[in-house]
Protein backbone atom coordinates (compact mmCIF):
# COMPACT_ATOMS: atom_id res chain seq x y z
CA UNK A 1 0.00 0.00 0.00
CA UNK A 2 3.03 2.37 0.72
CA UNK A 3 4.68 1.85 -2.81
CA UNK A 4 1.24 2.53 -4.39
CA UNK A 5 0.98 5.87 -2.23
CA UNK A 6 4.33 7.00 -3.43
CA UNK A 7 3.82 5.68 -7.10
CA UNK A 8 0.34 8.03 -6.89
CA UNK A 9 2.13 11.20 -5.14
CA UNK A 10 5.00 11.06 -8.08
CA UNK A 11 2.56 10.22 -11.02
CA UNK A 12 -0.37 12.35 -10.68
CA UNK A 13 1.25 15.34 -10.44
CA UNK A 14 3.21 14.77 -13.43
CA UNK A 15 0.13 13.82 -15.71
CA UNK A 16 -1.47 16.66 -14.34
CA UNK A 17 1.74 18.31 -16.11
CA UNK A 18 1.35 16.44 -19.07
CA UNK A 19 -2.26 17.12 -19.70
CA UNK A 20 -1.74 21.13 -19.25
CA UNK A 21 1.48 20.94 -22.21
CA UNK A 22 -0.68 18.87 -24.26
CA UNK A 23 -3.64 21.53 -24.39
CA UNK A 24 -1.05 24.36 -24.60
CA UNK A 25 0.42 21.94 -27.42
CA UNK A 26 -3.37 22.92 -28.94
CA UNK A 27 -2.41 26.23 -29.04
CA UNK A 28 0.70 26.29 -30.28
CA UNK A 29 -0.67 24.20 -33.11
CA UNK A 30 -3.01 27.39 -33.85
CA UNK A 31 -0.13 29.59 -33.84
CA UNK A 32 1.99 27.57 -36.42
CA UNK A 33 -0.98 26.89 -38.61
CA UNK A 34 -1.70 30.88 -39.13
CA UNK A 35 2.33 30.91 -39.30
CA UNK A 36 2.21 29.71 -42.66
CA UNK A 37 -0.23 31.98 -44.13
CA UNK A 38 1.27 35.06 -42.60
CA UNK A 39 4.36 34.33 -44.35
CA UNK A 40 3.04 33.70 -47.45
CA UNK A 41 0.98 37.47 -47.44
CA UNK A 42 4.60 39.00 -46.23
CA UNK A 43 6.20 37.53 -49.16
CA UNK A 44 3.78 38.26 -51.90
CA UNK A 45 2.48 42.04 -51.06
CA UNK A 46 5.77 43.11 -49.26
CA UNK A 47 3.43 44.07 -46.04
CA UNK A 48 1.73 43.09 -42.58
CA UNK A 49 -1.77 42.44 -43.45
CA UNK A 50 -4.32 44.74 -41.63
CA UNK A 51 -5.75 41.63 -39.42
CA UNK A 52 -5.96 37.58 -39.28
CA UNK A 53 -8.90 37.29 -41.58
CA UNK A 54 -7.05 39.12 -44.35
CA UNK A 55 -3.50 36.83 -43.60
CA UNK A 56 -6.01 33.78 -44.28
CA UNK A 57 -5.52 32.81 -40.54
CA UNK A 58 -8.66 30.43 -39.26
CA UNK A 59 -10.02 32.85 -36.03
CA UNK A 60 -12.60 30.41 -34.66
CA UNK A 61 -12.28 29.95 -30.80
CA UNK A 62 -11.44 26.63 -29.74
CA UNK A 63 -11.60 25.05 -26.25
CA UNK A 64 -8.29 26.18 -25.38
CA UNK A 65 -7.79 29.20 -28.27
CA UNK A 66 -10.03 32.35 -26.80
CA UNK A 67 -8.53 34.27 -29.44
CA UNK A 68 -6.01 34.85 -32.44
CA UNK A 69 -4.88 38.19 -33.58
CA UNK A 70 -2.15 39.67 -36.03
CA UNK A 71 -0.64 42.56 -35.54
CA UNK A 72 2.38 44.40 -37.42
CA UNK A 73 4.15 40.21 -38.44
CA UNK A 74 3.20 39.09 -35.09
CA UNK A 75 0.59 36.29 -33.94
CA UNK A 76 -0.94 36.16 -30.50
CA UNK A 77 -3.05 33.77 -29.65
CA UNK A 78 -5.01 33.92 -25.98
CA UNK A 79 -4.83 30.77 -24.20
CA UNK A 80 -8.12 29.38 -22.26
CA UNK A 81 -9.31 26.70 -20.32
CA UNK A 82 -5.85 24.86 -19.72
CA UNK A 83 -4.98 25.91 -15.37
CA UNK A 84 -5.58 28.78 -13.61
CA UNK A 85 -2.06 29.91 -13.72
CA UNK A 86 -1.47 29.81 -17.52
CA UNK A 87 -5.14 31.43 -18.06
CA UNK A 88 -5.51 32.94 -14.80
CA UNK A 89 -3.15 35.19 -15.71
CA UNK A 90 -3.90 35.43 -19.53
CA UNK A 91 -1.46 34.14 -20.59
CA UNK A 92 -0.77 34.38 -24.56
CA UNK A 93 1.25 32.63 -27.10
CA UNK A 94 3.16 34.53 -29.72
CA UNK A 95 5.02 33.63 -32.65
CA UNK A 96 6.86 36.82 -33.92
CA UNK A 97 8.95 37.41 -37.76
CA UNK A 98 12.33 37.60 -38.02
CA UNK A 99 14.14 38.50 -40.85
CA UNK A 100 17.26 36.91 -39.53
CA UNK A 101 18.01 34.22 -37.09
CA UNK A 102 19.79 36.54 -35.09
CA UNK A 103 16.30 37.77 -33.76
CA UNK A 104 15.93 40.75 -35.48
CA UNK A 105 12.06 41.24 -35.77
CA UNK A 106 11.10 41.45 -39.53
CA UNK A 107 9.96 44.87 -41.29
CA UNK A 108 7.06 44.39 -43.72
CA UNK A 109 9.08 45.05 -46.96
CA UNK A 110 12.05 41.97 -45.56
CA UNK A 111 11.55 38.17 -46.05
CA UNK A 112 10.72 35.90 -43.09
CA UNK A 113 13.65 33.69 -42.58
CA UNK A 114 13.01 32.56 -39.08
CA UNK A 115 9.75 32.95 -36.55
CA UNK A 116 10.44 33.49 -32.56
CA UNK A 117 8.29 32.02 -30.27
CA UNK A 118 7.31 33.30 -26.50
CA UNK A 119 4.66 33.78 -24.18
CA UNK A 120 3.47 36.59 -21.70
CA UNK A 121 2.83 34.39 -19.22
CA UNK A 122 4.33 33.86 -15.91
CA UNK A 123 8.09 32.12 -15.94
CA UNK A 124 6.07 29.88 -13.24
CA UNK A 125 4.52 28.29 -16.09
CA UNK A 126 7.13 28.57 -19.03
CA UNK A 127 7.31 24.34 -18.42
CA UNK A 128 3.57 23.80 -20.21
CA UNK A 129 4.54 25.77 -23.64
CA UNK A 130 6.63 24.02 -26.19
CA UNK A 131 10.18 24.10 -26.03
CA UNK A 132 11.09 26.68 -27.87
CA UNK A 133 8.36 28.76 -26.70
CA UNK A 134 9.39 28.93 -22.82
CA UNK A 135 10.64 32.98 -23.26
CA UNK A 136 9.20 36.22 -22.20
CA UNK A 137 7.06 37.53 -25.07
CA UNK A 138 9.07 40.08 -27.54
Amino acid sequence: VAIIGILAAVAIPAYQDYLKRSKVTEVAAAASACKTSLGEYIASKAAFPPGADEAGCNTATTQYVSALTVTNGQIKVDIQNVDANVDGGKASLYLTAMKDTAGTIAAATDSVAAWWCGTNGAATTYKFFPANCRQAQK
